[in-house]
Order: C-alpha cells, then sequence, then structure tokens
C-alpha cells in the first residue's frame, strides 16, 4: 500500500511531462521569430543628420585567452542618415563546436579589467529586450545594438562584412549612439568571447564616456604594442595595438 503522501505512478510522470513540455515550449518560445514583436517604446528611429564623415572604430584586443581578432568601424553616411559598418573579424574556434557566433553593440564600454560581463545588456534604447529574436527583415523591430539579429550571424572564418544600419548614429545627442560603447562576440549559447570598446579615429572630438555603474571605463586594448595591418575587401589599414589611435583607409578615406 503506498504511503500516504505520495502520488500514483502515473500522475507523477503526467506532471513530469507537463513541465517538460512547459520548459521546451518556454525555449521554443524565447528562439522563435514572432512578427511584430517591437519595443515598449516603439520601433526603433531612422537615424538623421549625424556628422559627416565620423568614424568609429573597436579593435579586438590581443589576448592569451582568445585567437580572435579584428576590427568594426562604423562611419556616418554620406547623407547623414545611418551607419556604414566595415567589419573583419578573424581568429574564431570551432564553428562546429562553438558557432554560430553572434556579435552585438552592448550598452556600457568595457572595463578597465577587461571584463566582457562589465559591458551589459544589448543597446536597446526602445526597451525591445532580446526575445524572442528579431525578424531580419524588418530591423526597425530589433534591438538597436543586435547587428547579427539585423544582419546575419557570423559563419566562417574570417568574416568580413560591409553595410548600412539605418538605425545606429554618430551623433552623441542620439539615444542610439555607439561611440562610447563596445561590442561583444558571443558563441550561439551567449558566452562572451571578446569585447573592445569604440573610439573616435576621424571627424569629430571624442565624446563623453559612458561607465556602467561603479565601474572605470578605459580604451581597453589587451596591452600590446606595435602595428597590426587588417585588410577588408581590398582595403588595407594599420592599427596601434595597445594605444587607441589608428590609421585606416577604407575606399580611399583615411581615418
Amino acid at each position: 500500500m503506498p504511503a500516504r503522501n505520495s502520488l500514483p505512478t502515473t500522475l507523477t510522470t503526467t506532471a513530469i511531462a507537463l513541465l517538460s513540455l512547459s520548459a521546451l515550449s518556454l525555449t521554443t518560445a524565447q528562439s522563435t521569430i514572432i512578427p511584430g514583436t517591437t519595443g515598449k517604446l516603439g520601433n526603433a528611429s531612422i537615424t538623421t543628420s549625424n556628422p559627416i564623415g565620423v568614424t568609429y572604430q573597436a579593435f579586438l584586443p590581443d589576448s592569451n585567452t582568445t585567437t580572435l581578432r579584428g576590427y568594426i568601424a562604423g562611419t556616418s553616411n554620406s547623407n547623414g542618415t545611418g551607419v556604414n559598418y566595415n567589419i573583419n573579424f578573424y581568429g574564431f574556434p570551432s564553428e562546429a563546436e562553438f558557432g554560430p557566433f553572434i556579435y552585438h553593440i552592448h550598452q556600457y564600454p568595457v572595463p578597465s579589467d577587461g571584463n566582457c560581463t562589465g559591458t551589459g545588456a544589448h543597446l536597446d534604447p526602445t526597451v525591445r529586450g532580446e526575445a524572442p529574436p528579431c525578424d531580419p527583415s524588418q530591423p526597425e523591430e530589433c534591438q538597436v545594438g543586435d547587428l547579427a539579429g539585423k544582419y546575419g550571424n557570423i559563419t566562417g572564418s574570417p568574416f568580413q562584412k560591409a553595410y548600412l544600419d539605418l538605425y545606429t548614429s554618430t551623433s552623441p545627442s542620439s539615444p542610439s549612439f555607439f561611440g562610447n560603447l563596445s561590442v561583444v562576440i558571443h558563441t550561439t549559447n551567449k558566452t562572451r568571447l571578446t569585447c573592445a570598446n569604440f573610439s573616435i579615429v576621424a571627424g569629430a572630438s571624442p565624446s563623453t564616456t559612458t561607465s556602467a555603474p561603479g565601474s572605470t571605463a578605459t580604451a581597453f586594448s589587451g596591452g600590446a604594442s606595435g602595428l597590426r595591418a587588417e585588410s577588408f575587401g581590398g582595403y588595407t589599414g594599420f592599427a596601434a595595438v595597445g594605444v587607441t589611435v589608428a590609421m585606416v583607409a577604407f575606399g580611399g578615406l583615411m581615418i
């Protein structure tokens, strides 16, 4: 005779099955695109009046904890609407094991200790949140900093890509300004592999630095020295590793 407080086996099995189904449904909901999902403050706005010729660039640090290297540069579009991005990342770990990789602009710069966790969540002025994933055909519905969500995950190494994003800004007065923030690269399960701060390399005076609560932001560069050559789509740049100044050529524009 079963103990007074025990549940029948069939009831226990049913309860476990229902809990498992609920967990599966929640996971599916968090990983499935739901058309029309937008931020609490609405869709992201197209940025206009971005200062012409302004470029912010982030170089991944030389580090003994990862082989990831490269850079991302964002330059104001020639008509002041949106930002043109040029990306060259390489040295990824096994894609079969850790990919596809994802990358975002985060809400805080990398703190002085280089800990990528200190960069906070994604740049998200519309308060959309990460889940469910956004629809790349409707980029205005995505988090502003969700570059992978809007333009695709990182597949293959090197990863070289260029695109115009209409929703980030090079104007410090814009809530979509990224010039004092950071870029973070993740594995497919969102583990943070590496991160780097954006800094200005052309066109305007440096902006006021934003820091996460209780932290001090620096131009994190991994502490190495010397010059590193980078190339993208036939363009070549030389970055001063360990400092924040860079000289890069993109399509004839020296920045």
